[in-house]
């Protein structure tokens, strides 16, 4: 590793004072994104000899970013990388390190735009109320499904849950950025629910506060929480893979078809820009297009006869 000269903070101990002060207010999961990127970043300055923060400029970090595209890192990846630069340039701007953020005039490749496909709605209800073993496990699986299709949660805000939480036909979570919000609970997800809290106490001792645990009784974990959903799929014969987004995604699809309300939809998602909640969701083209025809006034009217035209012909 290059030695800072004496006297100097170096990059890498910026990063970890940024990494400090991002973990006041963000997820683990963020947290450990942003370090994964500025990690590539301080592997590249420390190959070319930089330790002083201050020559972290435009020219360095775009040839940063396009040595990580010339090792083949996505386009989805890149944008996540200049992300991370332009947090952490910010820092160093407060810091009184750089004098503005440098990442504005860096541009990444365009991302081809991936919208996860809904699962089919009578495909999700046959595998919604596919019975279950009746087991501790299999009701709080039930009661995970039911939740994530009722409500729209993120996978994080899902395994963050609480007892305290739950308040009745509704639940709090808390979402990006920290951000609380009531998301609804319908009917089945309700009932499935009480079936849970009914049993937990099988698996969870006294003193546990998640709402849903594992075998040990301890709180359910982001990849057994995805690993259950794959499992389900493939036991209850849905026949393409289940994750969480892709049943938040059926959720925003399935409502939006329905209600036509698109902002409504994205209080329920937690979006803080409506363009992230048309990114997620789709409208059914024909249930749009039929929806316009019978609501807009010049789809309804019948065209005038052009000027000097005659009536009878």
């Amino acid at each position: 590793m290059v030695e800072a000269p004496l006297g100097e903070v170096s990059i890498a101990k910026h990063i970890d004072g940024f990494l400090a002060a991002l973990a006041s207010h963000a997820s683990p999961a963020t947290v450990e994104a942003y370090r994964h990127d500025l990690a590539a970043l301080c592997a590249f300055t420390e190959r070319r000899e930089v330790t002083d923060p201050a020559a972290l400029d435009t020219a360095l970090l775009r040839a940063f970013l396009g040595s990580e595209r010339s090792r083949g890192l996505a386009p989805r990846s890149l944008a996540r990388r200049r992300a991370a630069l332009s947090k952490f340039a910010d820092y160093l701007v407060k810091q009184g390190v750089l004098a503005d953020n440098p990442v504005g005039l860096l541009r990444t490749p365009k991302q081809p735009s991936h919208l996860p496909r809904p699962v089919d709605v009578d495909a999700l209800a046959r595998f919604l109320d596919t019975p279950h073993d009746g087991s501790p496990l299999g009701v709080r699986d039930q009661a995970i499904l039911e939740l994530f299709y009722s409500s729209g949660l993120r996978l994080a805000e899902l395994a963050a849950l609480e007892l305290g939480d739950l308040q009745n036909s509704r639940v709090r979570v808390i979402g990006k950025g920290g951000k609380p919000r009531q998301v609804p609970v319908g009917r089945r997800a309700q009932q499935a629910l009480a079936e849970w809290l009914g049993c937990r106490s099988a698996l969870a001792p006294v003193d546990e506060l998640a709402l849903f645990v594992g075998q040990r009784g301890t709180r359910l974990g982001h990849r057994a929480i995805q690993k259950r959903l794959a499992q389900l799929s493939l036991a209850r014969g849905l026949p393409e893979h289940l994750h969480p987004h892709r049943l938040r995604h059926s959720f925003a699809s399935h409502l939006l078809e329905s209600s036509q309300d698109l902002r409504a939809v994205q209080e329920l998602l937690g979006h803080a820009n409506l363009s992230t909640t048309q990114i997620y969701t789709r409208l059914d083209w024909q249930h749009l297009a039929t929806s316009y025809d019978a609501a807009h006034p010049r789809a309804k009217r019948s065209p005038s006869p052009r000027n000097g035209e005659n009536r009878n012909q």
